[in-house]
């Protein structure tokens, strides 16, 4: 963006979940931008053309009158589906972030090795003093599958090819991307399944991924197999996991995203053992980039260039 003088200088109003509001001050002030805290924003309603938001709430977007776009501080955007929570006609811009990709790479990357390596079992292992080495098999006897793949997924897809494993990925539309065969709509999710170790979903949440993890396509994968589900919760039919975890179907599952968050301190999942929990931080904003982020699409905006990585609530990303 051009600098602009202080009378002039674009606002942003800011909902966080978390309090780093002298951050967003300092990385936003880069850009010339100035930020408005959420809680400050009925002083500033008729200057309020841009909004970064996570989760407000049903009516307050509507508040705005100057609102002209709508940011997402997390990758997602189904924190702003629902009944009149967006203003009719208002884009939404996604958050693509080079440290939101390598967060979820570094994540996925991490449980897959810990995963194949065994690395759960000795950690069980140390604290009761056992010393019991297991054989593991090569990689590339292996195969894992990406449910998903978009900006995330693809990048999923090629860190791991580094490591020898065989890559496959499914999609709602066909994909081409180097060394991952592509599997795509309802008809091929079977095949893709049927050859899947080691199932990473990281899919969005919409009516067509709601329960997408259920009795029959947890069924479908090899006995032994593993899940991996840093997308959605709302991707996974808990009962339908438990009863295949239990009966030693699916061999393990590492679990960041889940249908109630925060995860209740009475649910199945904490008492076994071949479940590794993580409170949804895969992959986490940080305000340097998203400020960046915002930035470069505010100047698209205002020289009347198109806005990039636009969501389609519809479609829900």
């Amino acid at each position: 963006m051009q600098n602009t003088s202080n009378n002039s200088r674009t606002k942003v109003l800011v909902k966080s979940d978390f309090d780093r509001y002298a951050e967003w001050e300092l990385y936003f002030g880069r850009f010339n931008i100035d930020i408005v805290r959420w809680e400050d924003r009925q002083e500033h309603l008729q200057t309020l053309r841009f909004a970064l938001v996570w989760q407000p709430e049903p009516g307050s977007l509507a508040e705005l009158p100057a609102l002209e776009v709508i940011f997402s501080i997390g990758a997602g955007v189904d924190h702003l589906k629902g009944e009149n929570i967006v203003p009719e006609g208002i884009p939404i811009v996604r958050m693509v972030q080079d440290s939101l990709t390598s967060g979820m790479v570094e994540y996925i990357c991490y449980q897959i090795l810990a995963l194949h390596r065994d690395m759960y079992q000795y950690a069980r292992d140390q604290k009761a003093a056992v010393w019991k080495p297991v054989t593991y098999a090569l990689p590339k006897e292996r195969t894992i599958g990406i449910l998903g793949l978009g900006v995330l997924g693809s990048a999923v897809g090629r860190a791991l090819q580094q490591f020898g494993f065989n890559i496959i990925g499914w999609s709602r539309s066909e994909k081409s991307i180097d060394n991952i065969q592509s599997y795509y709509g309802d008809a091929q999710l079977e095949a893709f399944l049927e050859k899947t170790d080691y199932l990473v979903c990281l899919l969005p949440n919409t009516l067509e991924t709601t329960g997408i993890l259920n009795q029959k396509t947890l069924s479908t994968l090899p006995k032994g197999a593993y899940v991996i589900n840093a997308g959605r919760g709302t991707a996974v039919v808990d009962n339908d996991l438990i009863a295949a975890l239990q009966s030693g179907h699916i061999a393990g599952a590492a679990l960041d995203v889940f249908n109630l968050e925060p995860l209740s301190s009475d649910h199945p999942y904490w008492q076994m053992e071949n479940v590794f929990i993580t409170p949804h931080i895969a992959s986490m904003t940080h305000p340097e980039g998203s400020a960046a982020h915002v930035a470069q699409n505010i100047g698209r905006y205002l020289e009347g260039k198109p806005l990039t990585h636009l969501a389609d609530l519809k479609r829900g990303y």
